[in-house]
């Protein structure tokens, strides 16, 4: 299976690819995507490319998706496993985006056994093996430092990839050590940065998180 998946991407890679322009469209909204390097910019693209050969994207309550809303979603979604790489999201094909935030009925039981009902709006959802739920309005949100994108594709990561409850699997040829150590790391200086008041989306040198090319 993996052999034949790996074929098809080949394939997909050597007849499209991505508009210039249309790219140049997409990215100038996503100021997060400038301090990518070259290199990283091209894997980048090309797993935008995979990402919309291989997944559904639709418009609901008659929202339209353009060429460049779909380029920005997946840009966005590809982001996290840029170093990953795209089976982590596989088992799952679905994105729906809503113009706005959608509702859900939920349910709760209580310390008492017992089960309420209730309606919520969400701006993002993600389902275990499901699809991903957006809200188009939020998407538009990326540059105010409320990512919905990135943050419901972080949930996909968890909820399909993960290795237990707290950390997504390491990768293919990945040290899963290493991973988890990485992971930790960021995690704290994260919580160190936000209980300081410091901004947490300067660019920082970090460990590469890249599958080994050794055995």
């Amino acid at each position: 299976m993996g052999f034949l998946r790996n074929w098809r991407r080949k394939r997909v890679l050597t007849s499209a690819r991505i508009d210039a322009a249309l790219w140049a469209r997409a990215a100038s909204k996503l100021s997060f995507l400038r301090g990518l390097s070259d290199e990283e910019t091209a894997r980048l693209k090309q797993l935008v490319v995979l990402f919309l050969a291989e997944k559904e994207m639709h418009g609901a309550r008659g929202l339209q998706l353009t060429d460049e809303a779909r380029v920005s979603i997946a840009a966005q979604a590809c982001l996290p496993i840029l170093n990953l790489g795209l089976d982590i999201y596989n088992g799952w094909v679905g994105i729906v985006v809503y113009p706005g935030e959608f509702r859900v009925r939920k349910e709760e039981t209580d310390e008492h056994g017992i089960v309420h009902t209730f309606d919520e709006e969400l701006a993002g959802e993600a389902w275990p093996g499901g699809p991903v739920i957006l809200s188009w309005e939020d998407v538009g949100l990326a540059e105010r430092g409320y990512n919905v994108v990135i943050h419901e594709f972080a949930h996909k990561i968890h909820l399909d990839g993960a290795g237990d409850e707290n950390f997504p699997a390491a990768g293919a040829g990945m040290d899963a050590a290493k991973w988890r150590e990485t992971l930790e790391e960021a995690y704290r200086r994260f919580c160190t940065e936000v209980d300081a008041g410091l901004p947490t989306s300067s660019t920082r040198t970090r460990p590469s998180t890249r599958p080994s090319s050794s055995p």
